[in-house]
């Protein structure tokens, strides 16, 4: 029986010749269709008598052009209630069409697929008589991990809901939709639809059934946290989730996402579609690291294919010219005919480069010399400016960008290192390199490839914004680059050298930049245009679809990592509990500032009193205008 009495309808299997209906949500920041959610639908046709695509915020007519042939009705709407509430207006379009069909499957676009194939799973559930099914389940979980208190009540996960006919038609199913609360935060949306939609429906009477329960696997949160599992025993679906989600919560409950990576490719999904959309809706640090994007490569050459070229051009600003020849034999271990552009500041360096490249050898393609019109930007406006019309109008597959990197005031060490750190990982030996160049040959959204962040000799790490991060989101708001800034620290080509494809850079290559832009020698520095454009390529890149990776030399790998794990061991040595547990409470404690002791009462205060430092300076603020207003009575004489 339902709450007021009546009798639930029974639960009924999907009839050999019933009719779905499938409700596909969609959300892009843009207003655009990636081309991982036309695939998806594509692969439901066969098993759905029609598929509704609700868009929540705006649609671009590239965009609908994507989503036409694959669906038969698109509805536009308000970014309003996240997919419950577009779901609700899918219901509200249709309305008694419903009648027509046997099933409707609510789903969105936080999933790849088909991974597997839909049809299996389809099958194997229509067989069940259920009022209603999921892809996959939540176990319960007390107190509720949202709010710290209550039931987390066992529910069916909503990317993928299956609602037969006779629960549809119901008075409760209209009253549940009826009422359905306003949703203005994500958290809204998962306790007051997803956590409470199947317990709201079972506790009426109405049964429910799961794809793959998470009862079956080693984690009450499969979805997350075991996905190869998932996709060994056939869902046709992985979620994007692994591969956007808080790096340290993923290393806490050691889901690998290299590994799903590899499943994914395993089971034959189109990886370009994958990396397109993740470059384009994730931070590049980010996905860095939830996808183990850093590529140790052999010194051996064990992938490059002779038979698939890429045009390549490598672009050298030469300052200290007593750098050249080391910088050739760097750019001779590319695999193949390359052409040199090397740019330097006046016409004597120009003459003894010229003369360094003719005793060195010629390259295997042509060369050119070139000196620009002003070294303001250095290396930075040596490429975009003085170097625009090879890189745009070349005709070439890849760029390669170095310079002649000596940073003498860092002291002899440091500025040797970070030298090498650049010029060894990109460009180490013949082998290394054929590797390298093979990444782009295998991967058509490859995009750039750099060393790591430079850490060994630089304070980089949790500060490498430094003054450029508002620099940053200005710039990219100008040139229309959606994809989501990086938190502490970006995914840069510290040091300003990379490999990458120059279609990769077009929205930083076709912005007309001048010298004057630069500001002169004297603004090289924090906030001033090189080096925020030193922090850009990975978001100007993502905005188009390309992916970015980070390489090194195994040689480098065993340097840097042993530094960086004895690093964290130090500073995590006096926190509390593991990585997740230190990193939240050092942000909650906030800036240390000088270590002064009003610097740590006011990290106490943020510790332990929440807001506290807030209302204080509001009442020290009140205070110091209330005494200048007393100032500047006249006081009597």
């Amino acid at each position: 029986m339902v709450a007021d009495g009546s009798a639930v309808p029974p639960a009924l299997a999907f009839p050999p010749d019933g009719r779905r209906l499938v409700v596909y949500v969609v959300w892009d920041r843009r207003g655009g269709v990636d081309d991982y959610i036309p695939y998806a639908l594509q692969g439901m046709r066969d098993d759905a008598a029609h598929i509704l695509v609700v868009v929540n915020g705006s649609l671009s007519a590239e965009g609908r052009a994507k989503l036409e042939p694959v669906a038969d009705d698109i509805l536009v709407r308000s970014n309003e209630g996240f997919d419950i509430w577009a779901h609700k207006a899918a219901l509200e379009r249709l309305g008694d069409a419903v009648a027509e069909y046997d099933e409707i499957i609510f789903t969105n676009d936080t999933w790849f697929g088909p991974v597997r194939p839909y049809a299996p799973v389809l099958q194997r559930m229509a067989e069940r008589p259920t009022h209603f099914w999921g892809m996959t389940d939540h176990a319960r979980e007390e107190p509720n991990p949202f709010t710290g208190k209550g039931v987390l009540h066992y529910h069916l996960q909503s990317f993928w809901v299956a609602v037969r006919r006779s629960m549809f038609l119901s008075d409760a199913w209209r009253d549940y939709w009826r009422d359905l609360p306003e949703m203005p935060t994500y958290f809204d949306a998962v306790l007051a639809h997803e956590a409470v939609f199947t317990h709201y429906f079972a506790t009426r009477g109405f049964s429910h059934d799961v794809a793959f329960p998470s009862a079956e696997y080693p984690t009450d949160h499969p979805a997350l946290f075991n996905p190869d599992l998932l996709l060994a025993d056939g869902c046709p679906v992985i979620k994007r989730r692994p591969f956007f989600h808080y790096p340290p919560f993923l290393d806490r409950h050691a889901v690998i996402g290299r590994e799903l990576v590899a499943r994914l490719e395993g089971y034959g999904y189109p990886m370009p579609l994958f990396w397109q959309n993740l470059a384009r809706n994730v931070e590049p640090k980010v996905l860095n690291a939830d996808a183990g994007m850093l590529e140790v490569l052999p010194g051996v050459d064990l992938s490059y294919d002779p038979a698939q070229p890429l045009r390549t051009v490598a672009i050298l600003h030469i300052f200290y010219v007593e750098m050249t020849g080391e910088m050739l034999d760097r750019v001779d271990t590319l695999p193949g005919p390359y052409d040199l552009v090397v740019t330097t500041t006046d016409t004597d360096r120009a003459d003894r480069i010229r003369s360094i490249i003719s005793e060195h050898g010629a390259p295997r393609g042509s060369i050119e010399v070139r000196v620009v019109d002003s070294n303001d930007g250095r290396d930075q406006s040596a490429f975009l400016v003085g170097c625009r019309d090879v890189v745009v109008d070349g005709g070439y597959d890849l760029v390669v960008k170095l310079h002649s990197k000596k940073t003498p005031q860092d002291g002899f060490n440091i500025g040797r290192h970070f030298k090498e750190q650049q010029f060894r990982n990109l460009l180490d030996s013949p082998g290394h390199t054929a590797n390298l160049v093979a990444l782009f040959q295998r991967e058509p959204g490859l995009g750039l490839v750099y060393p790591p962040m430079i850490h060994i000799g630089y304070p980089t790490l949790g500060r490498a914004w430094w003054a450029n991060k508002d620099g940053v989101a200005a710039l990219c708001d100008r040139l229309g680059i959606r994809v989501p800034l990086d938190d502490v620290s970006p995914l840069a080509p510290y040091g300003s050298m990379f490999i990458g494809r120059p279609e990769a850079l077009r929205l930083l290559l076709t912005e007309p930049w001048s010298y004057e832009q630069f500001g002169g020698s004297e603004t090289y520095a924090d906030g001033g245009l090189a080096h925020v454009l030193e922090r850009m390529p990975s978001y100007a890149a993502g905005e188009l679809g390309y992916h970015t990776r980070t390489v090194a030399t195994p040689e480098y790998m065993s340097i840097s990592h042993t530094a960086l794990e004895y690093k964290l061991d130090q500073l995590t040595a006096t926190l509390p509990g593991d990585t997740v547990d230190a990193i939240h409470y050092l942000r909650g404690a906030g800036n240390v500032g000088d270590g002064r002791l009003i610097d740590f009462a006011r990290m106490w205060f943020r510790l332990h009193h929440p807001g506290t430092g807030a209302a204080l300076r509001r009442v020290v603020g009140r205070e110091a205008v209330l005494g200048k207003a007393l100032r500047r009575i006249p006081r009597r004489r």
